[in-house]
């Protein structure tokens, strides 16, 4: 099978699968752009309530397929870049389920995920001084948002790669589960996503994620939503609320 990006979307949450076992689901050039338009299409399907990234077997992503930097590596680096601020604007909870290696360009797409799990022994890394590249200026203060400076000069300064333990120390990984456990906990945690208020959820994202000129859109929102009523009877009814408002359709 060619080098490509699996997709499937079942009660209600849309899997994407990195499939490049050869080179350990590395991303190629043609992976990169078909990313965006993926995502969009997604993010339009009413039926999708949220999304979870993984790759094939036993690797995350290894980063950017290395033979696509010979040509342009300024042309690579902005394919990954726009690959990677689709999967941030994303409207809907993301969910990067790693294992194995999750390196480079891997890591660039899981630190765009809103939330990461991670299995024991995966192994995470930024490489590009190894390769005597600039990381991107928005990647570097997405990571930063995450980790912080001292660790994120510590990843980019060496390109040493660290545990799954020490991503869950430093906030890179919000979950480590044991071995055969993170197909289970993701499954079950997109469950949860999918039954709380898609209105909470698409605030959040947008207030967490810096955004501050659209406090008043959201007051809107929640007043016209019905969710807020829906979700105080439910609790007070004792039976799962039945939210309604959901992300509009891109235009």
């Amino acid at each position: 099978m060619e080098p490509q990006l699996l997709h499937s979307v079942a009660d209600s949450v849309a899997t994407v699968v990195i499939h490049h076992p050869a080179k350990r689901n590395a991303m190629t050039a043609a992976m990169w752009r078909a990313l965006p338009p993926l995502l969009d299409t997604l993010a339009a399907d009413p039926t999708v309530r949220a999304l979870v990234l993984t790759g094939e077997g036993g690797t995350f992503c290894a980063g950017a397929d290395i033979s696509t930097l010979q040509g342009s590596p300024q042309e690579a680096q902005g394919l990954a870049v726009a690959a990677e601020e689709a999967l941030a604007a994303f409207p809907k909870p993301t969910l990067a389920a790693i294992r194995g290696h999750c390196v480079g360009g891997g890591s660039q797409l899981a630190a765009a995920c809103d939330l990461r799990f991670a299995e024991e022994g995966s192994l995470f890394g930024v490489t590009p001084a190894k390769l005597g590249i600039v990381y991107p200026a928005s990647s570097t203060r997405r990571l930063t948002s995450l980790v912080g400076p001292a660790t994120t000069k510590y990843l980019l300064f060496s390109g040493e790669l660290i545990d799954a333990e020490r991503a869950l120390r430093t906030g890179l990984v919000d979950e480590v589960l044991p071995e055969g456990e993170l197909g289970k906990r993701a499954v079950e945690f997109s469950r949860i996503l999918v039954s709380r208020s898609q209105l909470t959820q698409a605030a959040a994202k947008e207030f967490a994620d810096g955004r501050t000129d659209r406090d008043g859109h959201w007051t809107e929102q929640a007043r016209g939503s019905g969710d807020t009523a829906e979700g105080v009877a439910a609790f007070l009814e004792r039976r799962q609320p039945r939210f309604t408002w959901s992300v509009p359709g891109r235009g």
